[in-house]
């Protein structure tokens, strides 16, 4: 059987609501701009939420907009630019999936088919509603007749069109959740990149906070390795507040603390310290996710350089307390988790590496003794592997092998270069 995405549009493809938006535009110069404003919000928010029905809320939305087709084409400009950036990164998916990833949305045509056409979306797989305008273009109501206008409109569409598959539902509200209360869905992904409405996540089979997420516990072909949103980062002491937004805009999940929790050790990825503070070595000798760490003062003394070579994790840090650090160190944390890059590191190789195009990046960390790299490249030989670049640099105790392959590859090639002796970890990067 196939399987079929059922997509939402307002918050989930998109960042936004497209029809708050398109209130912001209609009504910009107008005295009464942010209070009505703020009622289409609510109609909004009361239906996503479950609280009035789909209809009464699309009706009260409409009458509010005062919209005409020249706001449209603003609003679609403005749309194409508030793409979820998972979404946008994964335009491949919808390209290999072209007959099966459907958008499903309470929204318009009007504005979402210009919006998600570029991605491969084929317009027959985009059901939406559709407007109604007066001889003057003004936007005067909307087709009644179309199922997704009324209440559980999305559940009324699945059963007229009875698709011969497996479905899986994406979306960040109340009507997606219907879908799987129906029984016509297989799972239902609450979607929170843009907002999370507790209603809908203590419902849904899965809380994915991005498209990332769903492709990964999927197993479905994505745009990056592993979703950001499951490396969990550590912010401990005094931090300023931007470093932890540069690596929440990043999509890391970020926690901030006073101190290293235990119940935390075996599940961070990355850890942020503020100067004075001091990790027990033991706690970072089981910290075995633990992959980059960035002190915002000088390490020594604080932190065990030892046992971070020990584990290949790479430290940076401001040992001259320069002001921009706080900026500086958590966009070098971030570097090495995206791309591999180790410049600036304290106890590593400093090396940057060029954008990884159409490849795997196969990260190997190893004590530095000889033969390492003979036995990796012996690897890659026995199992024809086309290599695209490969970099090596060793400092002190850590050698760091950055190879760039061709994607197709036999996936027990990976636990042949885990198991070379002297390994300290690997990773796989693409993106």
């Amino acid at each position: 059987m196939k399987n079929y995405y059922i997509i939402d549009f307002d918050s989930t493809f998109t960042q936004v609501e497209a029809l708050d938006e398109l209130a912001r535009i209609s009504l910009e110069g107008s005295p009464e701009q942010e209070s009505v404003y703020r009622e289409i919000e609510r109609y909004t928010n009361l239906a996503m939420e479950g609280k009035i029905s789909f209809r009464e809320s699309l009706t009260g939305r409409i009458s509010l907009l005062k919209a005409n087709r020249t706001h449209l084409d603003q609003l679609i400009k403005h749309l194409k630019k508030k793409v979820s950036k998972s979404f946008d990164r994964n335009r491949a998916f919808f390209q290999a999936n072209a007959d099966t990833a459907w958008i499903v949305s309470g929204g318009f045509k009007e504005f979402i088919t210009p919006v998600v056409a570029p991605y491969g979306i084929k317009t027959e797989n985009i059901y939406a509603n559709t407007f109604l305008f007066d001889d003057e273009g003004n936007i005067v109501g909307y087709d009644d007749t179309n199922p997704l206008s009324d209440e559980g409109g999305k559940v009324k569409l699945l059963k007229e069109l009875n698709v011969q598959g497996r479905l899986f539902g994406i979306g960040d509200g109340y009507s997606d959740f219907q879908l799987k209360e129906s029984g016509l869905i297989e799972r239902f992904y609450a979607f929170t990149e843009n907002i999370a409405r507790q209603s809908v996540t203590e419902k849904a089979d899965h809380v994915t906070p991005s498209f990332d997420e769903f492709l990964y516990v999927n197993d479905l072909p994505r745009a990056i390795s592993y979703p950001k949103n499951r490396i969990l980062c550590l912010i401990i002491g005094n931090v300023p507040n931007v470093a932890a937004e540069i690596l929440k805009n990043d999509g890391f999940s970020v926690r901030i603390k006073d101190s290293f929790e235990e119940k935390y050790v075996k599940d961070v990825g990355m850890l942020l310290l503020g100067d004075n503070v001091s990790i027990d070595p033991n706690q970072l000798r089981r910290a075995n996710k633990l992959k980059v760490l960035g002190y915002l003062g000088d390490v020594k003394g604080n932190v065990s350089r030892t046992v971070c070579c020990e584990k290949g994790v790479v430290i940076f840090d401001d040992k001259r307390h320069k002001k921009r650090n706080a900026e500086f160190i958590p966009r070098r944390m971030a570097d090495f988790i995206n791309h591999g890059d180790t410049y600036m590191s304290r106890n590593f190789p400093a090396m940057t590496l060029p954008k990884l195009k159409h490849a795997h990046r196969l990260i190997h960390i190893h004590k530095n003794v000889p033969g390492i790299m003979a036995q990796i490249n012996k690897v890659y030989a026995e199992n024809e592997v086309n290599i695209f670049s490969q970099f090596l640099m060793t400092k002190d105790e850590i050698g760091y092998a950055i190879t760039d392959v061709d994607a197709q590859y036999d996936k027990e090639m990976l636990k042949q270069l885990k198991q070379i002796d002297n390994t300290i970890k690997f990773r796989i990067l693409y993106k």
